[in-house]
């Protein structure tokens, strides 16, 4: 599942094939692009934290058969997989690949609460149940005692239950016809989590497409699009292979998600049927991207004068890098003022599951982020991706997708 590449080469700095590239130590340029770009060096400030480490450690495990250090394991365990160093780094090393191919070599044991984690994700239905239990927790007033008695903080859930808001209960339908005249008709990814706590940017996703003409549908069958498992060693086959068959099904223009973690994970699917995952893959677009290709020139926005900064998610500006469709779609709104938030390049700690995983490292970098948000003075801050923004809102004012701003500009 995760040999994406061949791997059988037998020196650091040498492929076959088609294989992913692991420059070797007398290759590196030294530029440290690489290391200016890496959060965990900008956190720790050492030699260890930096993705020059990292691949040397990729190296013994993926290629040299030695046996590697618990410090080296932590150091690459440390790694938030917001892949700046492989955009950056002149020898073009696949630093994603390699990541999760050590991942699964290493077959890490998940102990009950991310084994649980894992089922929920890949369980429709138990999530489907769950969300009413989450719901009447958050309106009982429970969560202050509960809170206090520190047993979540004894459960390792404390993390996870700081960042719940309440949850959509009702299903989305699954058909969303268009307004006039119809164009086509598309299909939108909703992933695990989404449709029930970012039921706001499906919602508005749904409606900029009626608005240009596109029937929207939502197939109930999707499922997680795999990215938590793969990138902490588990199996994403079964995630992988449903969703390429629900998809590939559906006589559609398109395939549309509106979170950039899913998208990168959906642009890089893999298959052992290849046709099938190229297929996918071809109908596959940010929605970003499928809004500003196909907006008709008769549809205007009415003005603001808000101020915007844009968050650009480490997914979308180092694996789809199309963070120019967000500028160029919100410069549509008359009258906004729209600015890059500084230090982009920066992960801003979410990274997935690392939230959760390592809270401490996270939390430093959320509290960077923060600073340069409160310093850029935006009235509104936007961001692609629903995990940074439900991180970054925590303590904060609330970060919103592109398109929740976009929908609430629509001329009624």
């Amino acid at each position: 599942m995760f040999d994406f590449m061949d791997m059988d080469y037998d020196e650091p700095g040498e492929s076959i094939g088609s294989g992913p590239y692991i420059p070797g130590a007398s290759e590196c340029l030294r530029c440290g692009m690489c290391v200016s770009s890496c959060p965990t060096f900008r956190l720790f400030q050492i030699d260890e934290e930096t993705p020059r480490r990292r691949i040397r450690t990729l190296s013994k495990l993926l290629v040299e058969n030695l046996q590697v250090s618990a410090d080296e394991l932590r150091h690459l365990d440390n790694c938030l997989q917001c892949r700046a160093c492989e955009t950056i780094c002149p020898s073009q090393m696949a630093y994603g690949q390699l990541f999760d191919q050590a991942q699964a070599q290493l077959k890490a044991r998940p102990g009950w609460l991310a084994k649980s984690a894992f089922k929920l994700i890949e369980n429709k239905r138990w999530r489907t149940r769950l969300m009413p239990l989450l719901s009447v927790y958050l309106k009982s007033g429970l969560q202050k005692p509960i809170r206090r008695s520190g047993l979540l903080k004894k459960l390792h859930l404390a993390d996870a239950e700081a960042l719940l808001d309440k949850p959509v209960l009702q299903a989305l339908a699954a058909c969303y016809p268009a307004n006039g005249t119809l164009r086509g008709q598309v299909a939108l990814f909703t992933g695990c989590i989404a449709e029930h706590f970012d039921r706001e940017t499906l919602q508005a996703a749904i409606k900029l497409l009626n608005a240009i003409g596109y029937e929207v549908l939502i197939p109930p069958q999707q499922g997680c699009c795999g990215a938590i498992h793969q990138h902490n060693g588990q199996s994403a086959a079964a995630l992988i292979a449903n969703n390429i068959s629900v998809f590939n099904a559906l006589d559609v223009d398109a395939v549309l998600h509106t979170a950039t973690g899913c998208g990168a994970m959906l642009s890089e699917y893999q298959s052992h049927d290849d046709l099938a995952a190229q297929l996918f893959r071809q109908r596959l677009y940010d929605i970003n991207d499928f809004l500003l290709e196909h907006w008709p020139d008769q549809l205007q926005l009415t003005p603001s004068t808000l101020k915007v900064a844009v968050h650009e998610p480490c997914s979308q500006r180092n694996i789809l890098k199309n963070q120019a469709a967000v500028y160029a779609l919100l410069e549509k709104i008359p009258g906004l003022s729209v600015a890059a938030l500084a230090d982009n390049h920066i992960c801003c700690g979410a990274g997935g599951s690392y939230m959760l995983t390592h809270p401490d490292n996270a939390a430093q970098l959320r509290v960077l982020k923060q600073h340069i948000i409160a310093d850029s003075s935006a009235d509104v801050v936007v961001s692609g991706n629903f995990g940074c923004a439900v991180f970054l809102s925590a303590d904060q004012s609330k970060i919103e997708h592109p398109l929740q701003l976009l929908a609430r500009h629509l001329a009624d």
